[in-house]
């Protein structure tokens, strides 16, 4: 039967096989699953399998959704773009936030984020393609933005995330994530303490595992095909 829990499964063997093939033990890998445009009975059914790490793109969906199952523990990672207006709104229901790619942003963030929460966990963005239609910092400008991320209270900069174009093979997106691994090891020689690198979606997350990925941010392999709004 085709149901969200046997899908998870199927996403887990698929990072363990991928593991397997690098020589990387299965635990280096963590999985978020992407629940936008989705109900909170779709996140509950995966919560209820086993899942506790959700993604979300849209940040007014995502809150409902956060409030809706404020009773499970789940660890809710903010994916899509940050506009200085939604600065606030995620600040106060989420737990991290992977698209940091502006200083103002992340300063907002900091400044936001409740004194009786945790800190923000964040990642940067990082554009590795220089694709056009892409957000994320140049990586030429990463170190800076990382260390100056590092500097603010109520945030604890964690790692990079990338989102490359789609690439024709396996190789040609090995060659994609390989430079975010190698900015990911600069920024660590640097100095920073970083230990995410989310890399790494459903139709190429064997190849960002291979590649030194430590998140793979999976959603139509759990949840099916997307249904948009018009």
């Amino acid at each position: 039967m085709d149901t969200i829990a046997t899908r998870l499964g199927a996403v887990h063997a698929r990072i363990e096989a991928a593991c397997l093939q690098a020589k990387r033990p299965p635990s280096s890998v963590a999985l978020l699953a992407v629940s936008k445009t989705l109900g909170a009975d779709a996140v509950e059914a995966a919560f209820d399998a086993g899942q506790t790490r959700f993604g979300e793109n849209y940040i007014q969906e995502a809150v409902q959704k956060i409030t809706a199952l404020r009773h499970l523990p789940i660890e809710w990672h903010c994916i899509g773009p940050v506009q200085s207006n939604k600065t606030r709104l995620v600040a106060e229901h989420f737990g991290w936030v992977q698209t940091v790619d502006r200083l103002k942003i992340a300063q907002r963030l900091s400044e936001q984020r409740p004194a009786h929460l945790p800190a923000l966990q964040v990642c940067i963005q990082v554009n590795v393609d220089g694709g056009p239609t892409k957000s994320g910092v140049a990586p030429d400008e990463a170190l800076a933005l990382a260390q100056a991320v590092a500097k603010l209270p109520h945030l604890q900069l964690r790692g990079l995330m990338c989102i490359p174009e789609h690439a024709a093979d396996f190789v040609a997106a090995c060659a994609l994530f390989k430079r975010a691994r190698d900015l990911f090891y600069a920024l660590n020689s640097s100095g920073l303490a970083l230990d995410t690198l989310s890399m790494g979606m459903s139709a190429d997350l064997e190849a960002a595992v291979a590649s030194g990925s430590t998140m793979v941010r999976v959603g139509s392999a759990i949840f099916g095909e997307r249904h948009y709004p018009a």
